[in-house]
């Protein structure tokens, strides 16, 4: 076993600070979420802390063989499988909408159950990532190319409207992160300001233009619009309506309550008060357990996270390592401030969790994925540059890495 052992970490290539880090949250999510999870074992009755504890293990241990396995695919693969997979992810995210699924009688159409091993899986979340590789392939392949904006239409805009579109109805705010790190990463990419403002436009005419028809039509997506208005109202206004902003107040005392070294681990009081305590609103449990100085050593890990991404960039050879890495690595740094920024009410309620640290196995795994594909790239491994330069046919690609 131990030489078993050995083997793997012999094995593992790729930037030592980011599996460090990666290794560390990992590890110090168990405390948290075991203390957290007493609510929901309290919620169904058996006090049964340990089935999420195990639960939580699994979904990390399965993470975990994901990234070690994606970061030993040659990261110019990754562009051969994004060009396959869109078509896949956008009849994913078809069937997951189509379920119908309401929480609260809002439309909350974002999970998709696996029968065969028994699990739901947020397709939302997956998407993100291979639409992240798909534009940095496309921007890589146009690279010092003259275009026009027609000519990006279809094979840049179209599958990302799609996408996008249909995460919208049950998720904004994922919504919102995704479009946002699109942008961002076209930008980094170079393509025209000119174009991207008109692309930005016409995507706030679309969001109006679904709001007003969900507004006049709310037998369509029951609900989901005015949540999204009573979240945003509640953030602004200042008489706090102590129903609708129940999760951040309780939030807010844990915080409070954690003063500069915390309450001790495991002793949080608010646990048992706030819902979702051990996903989105882990940080403020995180707060009150382990007060400011292990707050700000977490915020300091993802810091840490976004340095060694920057660098990694930084210093990749070809320009689709590099807006690969900024793709995918950056959303995993901005969805970890995002959920910090919601537990101090510096942000309005999203649902976000922070990576590998909240329970939930389809955050957990899609985070070990977008790793995987930055540690592939800061392994630098040896491969002929015109496959590189000359777009990989997806037959070939497969068959490569078969």
């Amino acid at each position: 076993m131990s030489t078993s052992f050995k083997n793997i970490f012999a094995g593992l290539q790729g930037d030592k600070a980011i599996w460090a880090i990666v290794a560390l949250l990992a590890l110090f999510s168990f405390m948290p979420v075991y203390s957290a999870a007493s609510n929901l074992a309290y919620t169904k009755g058996d006090g049964n802390t340990i089935g999420f504890l195990v639960k939580h293990g699994m979904h990390l241990v399965l993470g975990f063989g994901m990234l070690y396995g994606v970061h030993k695919i040659p990261y110019h693969y990754f562009k051969g499988l994004s060009y396959i997979a869109i078509p896949f992810v956008i009849v994913l995210l078809i069937v997951t909408l189509a379920q119908g699924t309401t929480m609260g009688g809002a439309n909350a159409s974002r999970w998709i159950h696996i029968p065969i091993i028994g699990i739901g899986f947020q397709t939302s979340a997956f998407a993100g990532v291979v639409l992240m590789v798909y534009v940095a392939r496309y921007l890589a392949k146009i690279q010092d190319k003259e275009v026009t904006f027609k000519e990006t239409l279809v094979p840049l805009w179209l599958p990302v409207a799609c996408v996008l579109a249909l995460i919208l109805p049950a998720n904004f705010s994922t919504t919102a992160i995704i479009a946002l790190m699109v942008v961002t990463l076209v930008f980094l990419g170079g393509y025209p300001l000119k174009y991207l403002g008109i692309v930005m436009v016409t995507g706030l005419i679309a969001l109006l233009f679904f709001v007003l028809v969900v507004k006049a039509f709310p037998g369509v997506f029951p609900n989901r619009v005015d949540t999204w208005i009573s979240r945003v109202e509640n953030f602004a206004n200042d008489e706090v309506d102590a129903d609708a902003d129940y999760q951040i107040e309780r939030a807010k005392i844990a915080i409070a309550s954690g003063g500069l070294f915390g309450q001790g681990p495991g002793k949080s009081v608010q646990k048992n008060f706030l819902p979702q305590s051990s996903s989105d609103f882990i940080y403020a449990i995180i707060v009150e357990e382990w007060g400011l100085m292990g707050a700000g050593l977490l915020l300091s890990a993802y810091m840490l996270l976004l340095f060694r991404i920057t660098v990694i960039a930084h210093k990749a050879e070809t320009i689709f390592a590099k807006l690969i890495v900024v793709g995918v690595g950056l959303p995993i740094v901005f969805q970890a401030l995002i959920n910090m920024a919601v537990a101090v009410e510096l942000f309005p309620v999203t649902g976000q969790t922070l990576p590998l640290v909240s329970s939930g196995g389809s955050s957990i795994w899609m985070t070990c994925l977008a790793i995987g594909i930055v540690l592939s790239v800061s392994a630098k491994r040896k491969f002929t540059p015109q496959k590189e330069e000359n777009e990989l046919n997806p037959l070939d690609v497969l068959s490569e890495t078969i």
